[in-house]
């Protein structure tokens, strides 16, 4: 196992400062190794809404929960969403015996009842698979080819990392996806997150997905939705300003977990990766999401790209300015064009090419090349 303190102590810290913490996170990223780290299984205090017996528990939640002190894990929820409007009324008791620790398998805006019936009372906190500061820096490799997700990582070998992503699949597509609205059939599913995969890193257009599966366009976008509220993918939206220049207004698709991304594109090995046609865009999207997950909640991601071919593959407006991101699987990236385009069309004050090499240089005063381990140092 490996520990995740840092993960720990925000929840910790938010339960100290907020009366109720809801966790989101796709299944299997570990928020139930760590809540139950706070509160044990066998515990009263500890709701399983996928064990029948604690679902039962709560057929009358208010006096199941009432009563409680300490701290309260409520896992699943997404499974009660009518459990919301209850929560609320037991935060707002003073003084306040129970604080409530509450984990989600979808996005918060998936679980709107919580930010309704909630709203000044809990603080949302998302825990993402391993991070490369996690695993350490040389297992950079293995995090990229077998992903985040605990039991995969932690495989004996890349066969069995395989094997579980798979399976994991077949789960999404069986269970777990239907309850998000994707109406299709098991393995129409598992076909739809092939075709995904393949416009991985790419523009989205339902157009070309919806004919190949045989639906229709708005019901490509709602699944695609449905994915992201999964927290399956992550929907990268464009970069919209008064520029003069026509900007695409299409956004881009990338997994959030590049074992699944894998799994799905049939690559097996570290060397199958790096002979593969999608070895750029797959470290692309596995640098996204390690910036992406360090970022403030209050950070939105988007890339830019004008119709001429202009592009930025990141762009975040942080305290220290606007900041763009090239990601380069090269051994040593240079000044292109486009850099430049952006920098003078969007007043950018640094632009970072993020590379899988070891050292940080600089190419012009506002443009640096940084490898991976060293990015999350420059997000302040």
């Amino acid at each position: 196992m490996i520990d995740r303190i840092e993960k720990h102590d925000a929840i910790s810290a938010a339960l100290g400062r907020s009366r109720a913490v809801l966790l989101t996170g796709a299944r299997q990223v570990g928020k139930t190794t760590l809540a139950r780290e706070f509160v044990r299984p066998d515990s009263i205090n500890y709701f399983d809404l996928e064990n029948p017996v604690d679902l039962a528990r709560l057929e009358a939640p208010m006096s199941s929960l009432g009563p409680l002190e300490g701290t309260v894990v409520i896992d699943e929820i997404q499974r009660r969403p009518d459990l919301f409007p209850i929560l609320r009324v037991l935060c707002d008791r003073t003084p306040l015996p129970a604080k409530f620790l509450i984990l989600g398998s979808a996005t918060p805006d998936a679980l709107h009842q919580s930010s309704e019936s909630l709203a000044g009372r809990i603080e949302l906190l998302e825990i993402g698979g391993l991070s490369l500061r996690e695993v350490g820096v040389e297992k950079a490799n293995d995090l990229w080819l077998r992903g985040g997700y605990p039991e995969a990582f932690l495989s004996r070998s890349n066969d069995d990392a395989l094997r579980w992503c798979s399976q994991y699949i077949r789960t999404l597509a069986s269970r777990d996806l239907p309850e998000f609205g994707v109406g299709l059939a098991a393995t129409t599913v598992e076909r739809f997150l092939g075709i995904t995969a393949v416009y991985h890193g790419q523009l989205w257009n339902s157009a070309a997905p919806a004919r190949a599966i045989g639906i229709s366009e708005s019901s490509c976008r709602k699944y695609i939705a449905a994915l992201a509220d999964a927290l399956v993918v992550r929907v990268l939206r464009p970069w919209s300003t008064n520029s003069k220049k026509r900007l695409v207004k299409s956004p881009k698709i990338y997994f959030r977990d590049s074992g699944l991304l894998h799994a799905l594109l049939g690559i097996t090995d570290l060397a199958a990766l790096t002979r593969h046609t999608a070895v750029g865009a797959s470290w692309e999207g596995f640098v996204i999401e390690e910036i992406v997950s360090n970022l403030d909640p209050h950070v939105q991601p988007y890339f830019w790209r004008t119709s001429n071919g202009a592009e930025l593959d990141l762009l975040l407006d942080l305290p220290s300015g606007l900041t763009g991101f090239e990601i380069k699987r090269s051994d040593a990236p240079t000044i292109t064009r486009s850099m430049r385009n952006a920098i003078d069309e969007l007043g950018l004050v640094r632009l970072i090419v993020v590379y899988p090499g070891s050292k940080a240089y600089k190419v012009a005063e506002n443009i640096e090349v940084v490898p991976l381990a060293e990015v999350e140092a420059r997000l302040a």
